[in-house]
């Protein structure tokens, strides 16, 4: 059966790794890519599937009722995957209600028009929601995060996402929606919009600007390929247990301030400055409202089960997604000037 695939968020940094992914994979897929090209949806970072006969784009907001129920009546999806999320903490403290509408309305619209559109028969229907480890809240020096932990999120981002999480395993409860969500820890490499650490630290040590670290830099995150989140999200879409949560993770503790620094001298080898150049960018600021001190993940249930582990080791993963910075210089400047934006008209409202 020729499935047919609603993929929100696709433009972004994690979905349109997830897209590439599933267009390439599966050809016989039809894969529907859903976007609202807000600041952070950027179409040039699937420039080379654009083309493919299995892919199609489609600009729209996910809290558009209407719209969601034409999409889902035109292209008679039998699985979404949800990714489209505002996903960053700085903003969600400057503007709670965006994310609010976004993450939480969003998610409900989705639902209940799939519901509306499945409700005569659940066979072979997915839908799967993609989500982080934050609504967990802050860990201590030691223990991990389990699917069993309880939920406490402690940043507008996080309650964003433990309230679509709840409303999700809520439409599977009542109405028996087929349903699947997985928590991830933090994700890196190539396409990241450099307003998220690692991007912004490479752009500002490669233009001698500042790189800002929060207050002393003892955050700790658990970090993750983007590549190793997709093949995740693959598997379990295709082979998780309906009703289940999944933690994904990069078994990679990492504090901020050690990051950046193995950062710094990566990037001191690849520009040929000398060691210890780059370090002296480093400058701490002061920390952000409610951050939340350190993220782990045990992901063992995704391993035990599926059959999912991390392909890199995190300096391998680092130093790919510093080439790939290095060697794409105009996407990043496309980027930072807002000429990205302009990718949508001249690719696609032209046609």
């Amino acid at each position: 059966m020729k499935r047919k695939l609603l993929i929100t968020g696709g433009a972004g940094f994690i979905g349109s790794h997830v897209v590439r992914l599933f267009v390439n994979k599966y050809p016989d897929y039809q894969i529907v890519n859903l976007d609202a090209l807000t600041y952070a949806g950027n179409l040039e970072n699937l420039s080379d599937v654009k083309d493919q006969p299995n892919y199609i784009f489609e600009k729209g907001d996910i809290t558009d009722e209407a719209f969601i129920d034409q999409l889902f009546g035109k292209y008679q999806f039998d699985g979404v995957i949800h990714l489209a999320a505002e996903s960053h903490v700085d903003r969600s403290i400057m503007d709670p209600l965006a994310f609010i509408k976004t993450n939480v309305l969003g998610t409900a619209v989705l639902l209940n028009i799939a519901r509306k559109y499945w409700k005569d028969s659940y066979d072979n229907k997915l839908f799967y929601h993609v989500s982080t480890d934050e609504v967990y809240g802050s860990l201590g020096a030691e223990g991990f995060f389990h699917e069993t932990t309880p939920y406490d999120p402690r940043s507008p981002y996080s309650a964003s996402k433990a309230s679509s999480d709840h409303f999700v395993m809520a439409y599977h409860h009542t109405y028996h929606l087929p349903a699947i969500i997985s928590n991830c820890s933090n994700n890196y490499g190539s396409h990241h919009f450099p307003e998220k650490l690692i991007p912004l630290a490479i752009h500002n040590i490669k233009n001698n600007k500042p790189v800002p670290v929060y207050g002393k830099g003892e955050n700790v995150r658990d970090w993750l390929y983007v590549n190793d989140h997709a093949r995740a999200i693959d598997t379990i879409f295709h082979r998780g247990r309906i009703g289940e949560t999944y933690n994904i993770g990069g078994f990679n503790e990492w504090k901020n301030i050690d990051l950046i620094q193995l950062l710094c001298r990566i990037m001191d080898k690849k520009l040929g400055r000398p060691e210890g150049t780059s370090a002296q960018l480093i400058t701490f600021v002061k920390d952000r409202a409610g951050h939340d001190l350190r993220y782990a993940i045990d992901a063992t249930k995704l391993n035990k089960e599926l059959g999912w582990e991390p392909s890199l080791q995190f300096e391998e993963g680092l130093e790919k997604t510093v080439d790939w910075y290095l060697a794409n210089e105009e996407w990043l400047q496309h980027v930072t000037s807002g000429n990205y934006q302009k990718y949508y008209q001249e690719q696609y409202q032209k046609r």
